[in-house]
């Protein structure tokens, strides 16, 4: 609420000069006649509207006040925001292959956490476009790009190891996820691509990929995700004796080739990151984060619409009301 033309307000010390012109015209007017003996007047009960005397004033006074108000013409405002931004797409390109059953992020495989995470990561982010890969020995888009964040958590929920065909195609992987990018209008076009091994297998390598990538100006983050050197991985089998089917851990090799992911992040103008833990990934996605951050522009309107009708229809009302009373019940006879 405001006030248009609050100069008007000035009227109120018109409030002043009335009670000033009023109480001299009391005083003026009062009768002056000397009794011997006032107890008998003062039994004689008074009239009601001697009481009420004051009120024609009262009204006018407040009449006065709501036509001041009325004047300075009251406003309510809306005020409507105008949100533009300059979105981030991101295109999610995850490792599915049967290494990342690997358990060197206890309690969990790498792929759980790898899930996790990116859930966390999903979760922060407003008015980006993003979409999910997956890959092993071929790749393909699991969720195009969308504003549903919802419908991209449950089909990450739903990756599994294995649901590929074995091997790493980390180059095929980065050619599907750029094909589905490519065209954005997005002010900034992302990629990140976790991998827990070296690329052996498809068509198309990685450097070719990634700078294929970048000229269409695809910057790609590169996570190599586990430890190094011998690390725990489930076999399934079967028990000979019961039939039942039993997982045994044994230790392998990992084979992280971080050079090539290196040379990819370098190619686009990315960055290459080192996750040996879950703590580290959980960092570097929040790093992630921080270095893409989407623009968002809000520009404030406030429109006003005038609310002075009603203090000009009660002032109005009362100052005719104080003309009636003056003139009828409460008439003062000189």
């Amino acid at each position: 609420m405001r006030l248009k033309n609050p100069e008007f307000l000035l009227f109120l010390l018109a409030w002043i000069p009335m009670v000033w012109v009023y109480l001299r015209r009391e005083k003026k007017l009062r009768p002056s006649v000397r009794f011997s003996d006032l107890s008998i007047v003062k039994k004689t009960p008074s009239s009601p509207l001697l009481r009420l005397r004051h009120v024609p004033l009262v009204l006018r006074m407040v009449a006065v006040g709501l036509l001041a108000v009325a004047l300075a013409r009251p406003q309510k405002g809306q005020t409507e925001e105008e949100v533009s931004t300059e979105g981030v797409d991101i295109m999610l390109t995850l490792d599915v292959s049967t290494s990342m059953r690997a358990l060197d992020f206890k309690p969990e495989n790498r792929l759980f956490v790898a899930k996790e995470t990116l859930k966390g990561f999903i979760g922060k982010r407003h008015s980006d476009r993003m979409g999910l890969v997956v890959y092993a020995g071929r790749s393909y888009t699991k969720c195009p790009m969308t504003l549903d964040y919802n419908v991209l958590i449950q089909f990450l929920e739903t990756v599994q190891s294995g649901e590929i065909e074995d091997g790493t195609a980390i180059g095929t992987a980065i050619a599907t996820a750029a094909t589905r990018i490519k065209d954005s209008p997005a002010k900034s076009k992302v990629m990140i691509l976790i991998s827990d091994g070296a690329n052996n297998r498809g068509d198309i390598a990685p450097a070719a990929a990634a700078q294929a990538a970048g000229q269409l100006g695809i910057k790609i983050y590169t996570i190599g995700v586990g430890k190094e050197g011998q690390i725990p991985y489930p076999f399934e089998g079967v028990n000979p004796w019961t039939g039942q089917p039993v997982t045994q851990v044994q230790m392998i090799q990992s084979d992280l080739d971080e050079k090539t992911l290196q040379d990819v992040a370098d190619a686009t103008g990315g960055k290459f990151f080192r996750a040996r833990d879950p703590e580290a990934l959980q960092q570097i996605m929040d790093t992630i984060d921080k270095l893409e951050k989407t623009e968002i522009k809000t520009k404030s309107y406030t429109s006003y619409s005038d609310k002075f009708f009603v203090w000009l229809l009660l002032g109005a009302a009362l100052l005719l009301a104080e003309i009636a009373l003056a003139n009828t019940r409460l008439r003062r006879i000189p």
